[in-house]
């Protein structure tokens, strides 16, 4: 077993006749786990005989250049495609077959194999489709205070210093979760007589905070405004401390996003939220 003092590099292969997307998800939380370099390859919608047996030779070829065998995460429904990329002289790994087969055990049931079901647009979720665009659509439209209207259909209102991550955190909420979220900076001139504007107060149950440390909030400012007041760790501890106190005095639930991806921030805020979670 290779412990982790010892790093070294494997060759990963993603392969689906899908997006590709379910297997890089389940793919890099388990490599997560290793302390190995992964130099990694997605190929999406593996369709045919001719690009399965491309594939299949890129394999062999690291394996014969390497002497070692590739890592290959795959979904295939196609029995023929599938039998290509097994024949390959990589460590093959089916991530949904390894699923399914102990659920359709313990379910009784046959599964019925479909090609794109996962991402694909049906008739049953053409209408989460569509309210999911809806919904990045009114993030962008209310992005950095650009639009105080149509509030009330928000359900998550962001409140935060400029660059702190309520831009990011909208689009992902809005787009993996299909909730219409708004944003709101404070900016250096709030700062006299910083207060809760007028707009969002009837709005306090659906008001969450983000904020950061003001060292990494600094150093994001520099990369776009460099030795600026604006980015000074000075300016960002005055803005951070008031922000935070104003949180503190409305009771707003705020997230120190320091340490956490913007996967990590949208799944907190829906917990202590409480909001319903539904991935599309």
């Amino acid at each position: 077993m290779v412990g982790s003092e010892q790093i070294g590099q494997k060759n990963v292969f993603y392969i689906s006749d899908g997006t590709a997307i379910t297997m890089e998800v389940l793919g890099h939380a388990v490599l997560s786990q290793f302390p190995i370099e992964f130099v990694q390859k997605t190929y999406p919608f593996v369709e045919s005989r001719e690009r399965a047996e491309e594939i299949r030779a890129q394999i062999d070829a690291l394996f014969d250049s390497t002497g070692e065998r590739p890592i290959v995460f795959h979904s295939i429904v196609s029995e023929e495609i599938k039998h290509i990329i097994l024949a390959s002289r990589g460590f093959c790994h089916d991530v949904i077959e390894s699923l399914i087969t102990p659920l359709s055990e313990e379910l009784d049931m046959t599964p019925q194999a479909t090609l794109h079901r996962t991402h694909g647009l049906t008739h049953q979720n053409l209408a989460r489709y569509d309210a999911r665009i809806a919904a990045v659509e009114y993030a962008l439209a209310h992005d950095d205070g650009l639009s105080m209207r149509q509030l009330d259909e928000a359900q998550v209102i962001l409140l935060g210093v400029s660059r702190c991550g309520k831009t990011p955190a909208s689009l992902y909420l809005a787009m993996q979760f299909g909730l219409r979220v708004a944003n709101y900076p404070f900016i250096a001139d709030d700062m006299a007589s910083l207060d809760l504007p007028p707009g969002l107060q009837p709005y306090r149950q659906r008001l969450f905070g983000l904020t950061i440390s003001p060292e990494r909030l600094s150093r994001i400012r520099n990369e776009r405004r460099s030795g600026s007041s604006y980015a000074s760790l000075r300016q960002c501890r005055l803005e951070l401390g008031e922000v935070e106190q104003l949180f503190q005095r409305y009771r707003i639930p705020w997230l120190d996003t320091t340490n956490y991806s913007v996967e990590e921030i949208a799944t907190r805020l829906i917990d202590m939220m409480g909001i319903d979670r539904r991935i599309f």
